[in-house]
């Protein structure tokens, strides 16, 4: 029972600390009560299969954290309008298992090497695996510990640095000292030992705070220009309306709710994720020839020095099999079509410039490892109301140039900004502003869009750009440079928010060095795996002597 109870504390912990309803504070402490567990168990229990009952308790810590923090995927809904289980079941299911996966494997090898080779472990592993599900094709990295703070941005200025994935690093590390602080007062009731350990442990998680709060009491950077946007909230029902009503018809009510908010000089209107065409795809050998984008750019003709920038469906044909993408599918004899969730920058008498959205949802953008999974499942995905075929992505990210200031936008197309390093890759290309057009609307009122926004704020702070968010139903917003929410709207209205944004042009480091952390954590998880297999063979080359 003693352990059962210390697995939920930990499960309580972890879940009331996460935005946007929690105290991000409990986070150091919440892996506590799951580490006393397994060490509980691994030397004082009875029980004759230990392994079996960490993993056991683990998962079931897991899967609370997933459902109290991610239970609004039930908000889904599948084609007949009912809420999709399989939406939230599946994710919570497989993403508390391989949380498990990790702590069972760090239980392995504290028991091998020690209690204090299998802390440093841990730290490596977990921060291993945050890599990983940031960018193998079932990606789901809502839950790396470095999101928790994204509600409290004076906090973690320092993200500039290191990054949400240093935050992950911090929080591992303090959660290890207070165990480790635990565990030496244990085994010799030392006060000394118990009073500088309890400093050092207090003196980690403070001093990165007082260096965040000196961090943002003087940001300074100059801005290389400004720009003024409006941001259009249509609120079009993503399960119903999108479909049912004509294109057409969806287009004139977004330019006539930008019209009715167009109050003075507008640099940028913004659009949210596939505002446009409603049901179906505009093909982008014909963009020149799109009756609606046409139709934005004689809205654009109004407006003169504006610029269009939203999210679309787009498609493209191939009639041969030569050289055709691994995400197209044959419609017809002879004809091919690769589909995309697109970005795209309208300017009057200019090409239309795009933007393949490159990090898809799982289950409903992208059908994961499909080489392996469709001989096997056929057609069948998690369809949480969006496609049930895999889109086309781009590889490199792109940033459009304003022809009429200095403004160059980051097209960030909604999933794609939970990503760091990934969001990086568009400052890189010159971006000096982000915006995320985004369509939040599937999950009805919940969490969800909520946790998103707030973690939009992260990517803020990372890259040192302000950010105009875009979404469909909202919440709409104008962050600044330092992650904080200087204008936003109400979830379900139909409304514009118009913002003035700076634009910077200098990079940080983490927009130069991404990940570090991280990538350090992964050589010394190589360092320890190594160290132990070495061990081994030590170990056998003894014994048959």
């Amino acid at each position: 029972m003693k352990y059962v109870l210390l697995t939920l504390i930990s499960a309580m912990l972890l879940s009331i600390s996460w935005p946007t309803y929690g105290v991000p504070f409990f986070i150091f402490f919440a892996l506590v009560p799951l580490l006393m567990m397994e060490h509980g168990v691994s030397k004082f229990s009875a029980y004759k299969r230990k392994s079996w009952v960490v993993f056991g308790l683990s998962y079931v810590c897991f899967v609370i954290w997933n459902i109290v923090t991610t239970g609004w995927l039930y908000g889904s809904k599948n084609p007949d309008g009912s809420h999709s289980m399989m939406a939230v079941v599946f994710p919570v299911l497989v993403n508390s298992f391989l949380y498990s996966l990790v702590f069972q494997c760090y239980h392995w090898y504290k028991n091998a090497q020690g209690t204090y080779w299998g802390l440093g472990f841990l730290i490596a592993i977990w921060m291993s695996f945050e890599k990983f599900h940031l960018n193998w094709e079932f990606t789901w990295p809502w839950l790396n510990l470095g999101n928790v703070f994204s509600d409290y941005p004076k906090l973690i200025q320092w993200y500039d640095t290191l990054g949400a994935t240093g935050g992950s690093f911090w929080i591992l590390l303090i959660n290890v000292l207070v165990f480790y602080t635990i565990r030496t007062w244990e085994a010799g009731r030392k006060r000394k030992d118990l009073i500088l350990n309890s400093s050092i442990t207090g003196l980690l998680i403070i001093l990165p705070m007082i260096i965040s709060l000196i961090k943002y009491n003087n940001f300074n950077e100059k801005p290389i220009g400004q720009v003024s946007v409006l941001l259009l909230q249509p609120n079009l029902d993503p399960y119903d309306e999108k479909y049912s009503k004509d294109s057409l018809t969806i287009e004139k009510d977004l330019l006539a709710l930008a019209e009715k908010n167009s109050k003075g000089k507008i640099d940028y209107y913004i659009a949210p994720e596939t505002a446009l065409p409603g049901s179906g795809s505009i093909s982008e050998t014909a963009f020149e020839k799109s009756l609606l984008l046409n139709n934005v750019k004689e809205f654009l003709t109004q407006h003169p020095g504006s610029v269009f920038a939203t999210g679309i469906s787009s498609h493209r044909f191939y009639l041969s099999q030569n050289n055709l993408p691994k995400e197209a599918y044959q419609l017809n004899p002879g004809l091919w079509v690769e589909r995309y969730n697109s970005s795209v920058q309208i300017v009057p008498n200019q090409k239309v410039e795009v933007y393949h959205k490159g990090k898809l949802v799982p289950g409903v953008e992208i059908f994961p490892y499909m080489s392996v999974f469709k001989p096997l499942l056929g057609d069948a995905m998690i369809n949480l109301g969006g496609t049930v075929a895999s889109l086309g992505t781009d590889k490199e990210r792109v940033a459009f140039s304003n022809p009429y200031n200095k403004g160059k936008i980051a097209p960030i197309i909604c999933y794609e900004s939970i990503y760091g390093e990934f969001v990086t890759d568009y400052v890189k290309k010159g971006a000096n502003f982000l915006a995320i057009m985004t369509n939040d609307s599937w999950w009805g009122v919940s969490e969800g869009h909520k946790q998103l926004l707030s973690y939009a704020k992260l990517r803020a702070i990372e890259t040192r750009r302000e950010i105009a968010r875009a979404a469909n139903s909202g919440i709409s917003a104008h962050i600044n440079a330092k992650g904080e929410i200087t204008e936003d709207t109400f979830y379900g209205d139909t409304t514009a928010l118009y913002a003035k944004l700076n634009l910077y042009d200098q990079q940080t480091f983490y927009v130069r060095t991404g990940d570090l952390l991280t990538r350090i954590s992964i050589f010394a998880l190589g360092f320890l795996l190594f160290y132990f297999l070495i061990k081994k063979v030590q170990n056998k080359l003894q014994k048959k002597k």
